[in-house]
């Protein structure tokens, strides 16, 4: 799995647990019904495991953290959301027939509960998982400049979407005065 996916997954589900609650991690992965999914996979298995027999609070949150990333990295993957599929073809297809062996089918929990909670669409979610493609630091302080009307909420948003259309190309290769 390419490491910048998982590392992005990894801080979505962090920082929605640390304003939630981790104890809730186990129940959204049981209420999703990956148990069958995560008993075939051995390294899932394995975290499982000790997530489950360990005596440290952190040490069980972070098996279980461990166990949604992998999970949502394959779905995201699979799903070619924000792009990740295109930039990892290779990855993507292993992570689409992984999926299509353990029968998940269309169905991706976690992508729909940690990206499309039921009362709104989290562009910051988005905004966090988009890929980063080398863009300078300055486009995102030009692009929000340049549109002082918006939320915090629509720029992020209109800034991906800026992105994945190559709106800032002409800038990043733009030499310096």
């Amino acid at each position: 799995m390419p490491k910048a996916l998982t590392e992005q997954c990894q801080s979505l589900i962090e920082s929605y647990h640390e304003v939630h609650g981790f104890a809730c991690l186990p129940d959204i992965l049981w209420k999703s019904r990956l148990g069958p999914f995560i008993q075939k996979q051995r390294e899932l298995r394995q975290f499982l495991r000790k997530a489950s027999i360990t005596r440290s609070a952190k040490k069980s949150h972070d098996g279980f953290v461990r166990i949604a990333t992998a999970i949502l990295s394959l779905e995201i993957l699979a799903s070619s959301f924000a792009g990740w599929g295109a930039i990892y073809p290779e990855a993507a297809e292993a992570a689409r027939t992984i999926l299509r062996r353990n029968a998940r089918g269309p169905h991706m929990p976690l992508m729909e509960f940690y990206l499309y909670p039921p009362k709104y669409i989290s562009s910051a979610a988005i905004a966090t998982l988009t890929p980063r493609l080398g863009r300078p630091a300055d486009d995102v302080k030009l692009y929000r400049a340049s549109k002082p009307e918006l939320s915090e909420e629509k720029q992020a948003l209109n800034y991906v979407n800026a992105i994945q259309d190559g709106r800032f190309a002409h800038r990043a290769a733009a030499p310096t005065a």
